[in-house]
């Protein structure tokens, strides 16, 4: 895959997955990169062109797939981004902001329960 090729988001994005790409020391030639047929709500636009991007990164066997937007490019940012948070939650779940997100909202969600059942009783 390309990483010097122009993505439809602000610089400061790109540096920072760059960033994390290369903390994370991943190779970006293992990185397998498909474009597929959208599906789903769109119209015609979405359903005859190839604006889903597949990527697959084979040392740790992880596939994503990304129709978020309409345009290519930006999908293909956003499939990037989904498979780097992917690889960092299982090499580095430490510094992971997904993990520690779902930490939170567990926790939150914990209290919440508690104080319900105190409520109750």
């Amino acid at each position: 895959m390309n990483l010097k090729e122009r993505f439809p988001v602000r610089p400061e994005k790109i540096a920072e997955l760059l960033a994390r790409i290369e903390r994370l020391g991943i190779d970006a030639s293992k990185i397998e990169e498909s474009f597929v047929k959208g599906g789903g709500p769109g119209g015609q636009k979405i359903n005859k062109t190839e604006i889903a991007v597949q990527l697959r990164y084979e040392p740790l066997e992880l596939a994503v797939r990304c129709q978020r937007e309409r345009k290519r490019s930006l999908n293909r940012f956003l499939a990037l981004r989904e498979l780097v948070d992917r690889i960092e939650e299982k090499v580095s779940p430490g510094t992971s902001k997904r993990l520690a997100e779902v930490k939170r909202l567990r926790q939150r969600k914990k209290k919440k329960r508690k104080r319900a059942a105190k409520k109750e009783a």
